[in-house]
């Protein structure tokens, strides 16, 4: 299966904000998007004003990023959730929110979504007692998110859990308790322009 392998930062600056894609480096002072604010490449320099179209790329390519999704999957997650009941972009926020790497991540297990990707690869994590190695899973309401030996994992420091999970001390698990309201789904993108894009 093909995937990125380039400089994460040469993406963030791409896009020009941070996809914290490399975790605590993202928040110190080595980002690289603080010394290099212009876009990579040759033209960098020379940002030009976007089209309508330009800018629904754009926030389509953000979303990509930041879930670590390539074209076709994501386009995937976009007719299903066109295809489902309810607000077309609330249902296809909750779908990349409710990836098992993503939970992983909300979890505050990884740095990053690719360290969450790595972990389940390596079979580090369980889902309400089976084991599963796909990062792409989806979890349902009451799965429980458990690692497998704490000795490889452990939770970062500083992080913050979400109000649509809950954690159980005794246990060291993550129960998800229900999905995440519009209020809980993150505005790092504009998805209506996401739905724009795949509607023309």
């Amino acid at each position: 299966m093909s995937r990125y392998t380039g400089p994460k930062c040469r993406l963030c600056r791409r896009e020009g904000v941070k996809l914290y894609l490399k975790g605590i480096k993202c928040e110190g002072e080595k980002c690289t998007l603080n010394r290099k604010q212009q876009a990579p490449g040759q033209h960098g320099t020379s940002r030009r004003r976007l089209s309508n179209y330009g800018v629904q790329l754009r926030e389509k390519q953000k979303a990509k990023r930041i879930y670590g999704i390539l074209e076709k999957q994501f386009g995937n997650y976009v007719q299903k959730a066109m295809k489902a009941k309810g607000v077309t972009g609330e249902q296809l926020l909750r779908e990349l929110e409710l990836r098992f790497d993503n939970m992983v991540y909300r979890a505050g297990f990884a740095v990053s979504r690719a360290q969450a990707r790595q972990y389940i690869r390596r079979g580090f994590f369980t889902i309400s007692g089976k084991s599963c190695n796909i990062p792409s899973a989806q979890l349902k309401v009451a799965d429980v998110l458990q690692p497998v030996d704490f000795g490889k994992v452990s939770p970062r420091e500083g992080f913050t859990l979400p109000d649509w999970l809950s954690a159980n001390v005794k246990e060291k698990s993550i129960t998800l308790d229900r999905l995440p309201l519009t209020e809980d789904l993150p505005s790092d993108f504009d998805v209506q322009m996401i739905v724009e894009f795949y509607s023309r």
